[in-house]
């Protein structure tokens, strides 16, 4: 909300200094009373704020970032413009230009997103932002909703405990614990200062699953259901009703050609501008890299395309020269081997092969930059499903092939949910649901969510 009103004066101030003086002889009210009278507005723009729902998703959406506010901010500053031109003709008090007007839209625009970004990062390291949570049901779905919970601090959840009134066995040690049956449910809520329930498939009866959610929803808790099926659902289903039954509509997966023409010349846009943009990163990354170690700058590998064509992918390497040859002899140090890895993914902590820029270039993604050639080519998307080695794409069967309907991305759900975090059964389907759920404005987005990870280190 501070930042709101900041950036709403800020940009009355900005659009002022520039432009008042086009309709000064024509205004009634010095700069100083106009200034008055605006600051007088902004509890009216909080309330149009508030109406657009833009101060309880983060409390409601664990996941809520500033993306996701772009659109509701845009539509807010939109019609607040227009309706403060319309009153002032009305009133004749004073006459801002058009050209004002138009200042004023823009910078308040991009002064509130940018605003509510960094008000929301610092609200995301006080500890007042952090929300206890309980699981119900401590069975394979809870237990992988902890984990998902977990793996991102920056959602503000703190897993206490499952609630379950027959959990199975499993390790302890490396689970919360099992805070006890759910009808002790409310009583756990008000002892430790639960903030947020997850719902996921106890073996409690759905009769009594009812009655206990009903019985929590007069206390200041946030409940969330994990849906049954919740595997075929994507960022694209829509809610509606028959006669007050809820029914989920899955949307129907059609890939327009106009869409699919507008999603490559985005691509071709974006990456003719990035290209640009960042000739001088790509040149200083090549000269590190050359000075570093010997061997070739860039880095090309066979990869798995769209409609099952292969291509090469371009990448700075990061890699001793002699990489391939080495990688049966490290082949031991995979993290995934072992009863409880994937034997479908191949990825060292700490590889010996990595060189010292390498190591800073993987660790803010910079090495996948040259990949905008690939996009240029027609060969990738700037966002669509991981592109696969030929090794690993042969483990993708059966519906999960619909991910290459799409050409792969050099970002798309699985980089900005996690990398190589994501277990490999669990990142391929996520592929399916962004090309079974796809949108260009989806696709924006993810570009968005994206810019961030680019300046946050993470292991190579």
């Amino acid at each position: 909300m501070a930042a709101d009103a900041v950036g709403l004066m800020l940009a009355f101030l900005v659009s002022l200094e520039l432009y008042g003086g086009e309709a000064r002889t024509a205004d009634r009210v010095s700069d100083a009373n106009e200034v008055l009278l605006f600051l007088a507005t902004i509890p009216i723009w909080i309330v149009g704020a508030s109406l657009y729902n833009l101060y309880r998703r983060d409390e409601e959406r664990a996941d809520h970032s500033t993306v996701d506010d772009v659109v509701r901010v845009f539509h807010l500053v939109t019609i607040g413009t227009w309706l403060f031109f319309v009153l002032t003709q009305v009133a004749g008090v004073v006459n801002p230009s058009v050209s004002r007007l138009v200042c004023f839209w823009f910078t308040a625009t991009v002064l509130i997103t940018v605003g509510r970004a960094f008000a929301r990062a610092a609200c995301r390291r006080s500890d007042a932002y952090v929300q206890n949570t309980v699981i119900v049901g401590a069975g394979k779905v809870g237990r992988s909703v902890a984990l998902k919970l977990s793996s991102h601090p920056e959602y503000g959840l703190n897993v206490l405990g499952f609630v379950d009134a027959d959990p199975p066995d499993h390790d302890q040690r490396s689970a919360p614990s099992i805070l006890g049956s759910p009808d002790r449910l409310p009583e756990i809520v008000d002892t430790l200062g639960v903030d947020r329930i997850v719902v996921a498939f106890s073996k409690v009866s759905h009769g009594e699953t009812v009655d206990l959610i009903r019985s929590l929803q007069g206390r200041s808790v946030q409940i969330d259901i994990v849906p049954r099926l919740f595997e075929t659902l994507g960022p694209g289903v829509e809610m509606h009703t028959a006669e007050g039954l809820p029914l989920i509509g899955l949307p129907q997966l059609r890939l327009q050609p106009s869409a699919l023409v507008l999603k490559r010349w985005l691509d071709i846009a974006l990456s003719v501008f990035g290209l640009v943009l960042l000739a001088p990163v790509f040149a200083a990354i090549a000269i590190a890299i050359k000075l570093d170690s010997p061997g070739p700058v860039f880095f090309r590998q066979v990869r798995r395309g769209h409609r099952d064509t292969i291509f090469r992918i371009w990448k700075f390497r990061t890699m001793t020269e002699d990489a391939e040859i080495r990688k049966e002899e490290v082949a031991s140090l995979n993290k995934h081997n072992g009863p409880s890895g994937d034997p479908r993914m191949f990825k060292i902590p700490e590889d010996p092969r990595v060189t010292r820029v390498g190591s800073f270039v993987r660790r803010h993604s910079l090495d996948e930059l040259p990949q905008l050639f690939n996009v240029l080519r027609g060969e990738m998307s700037l966002v669509g499903p991981r592109p696969l080695i030929l090794t690993e794409d042969q483990y993708v069967v059966d519906w999960r092939r619909r991910r290459l309907d799409l050409k792969p991305g050099v970002t798309g759900l699985w980089q900005v949910l996690g990398r190589d975090g994501i277990p490999f059964e669990e990142m391929t389907t996520l592929d399916y649901l962004y090309v079974t759920s796809w949108s260009l404005f989806g696709d924006v987005k993810l570009i968005l969510r994206t810019v961030p990870i680019l300046f946050r280190s993470h292991a190579g």
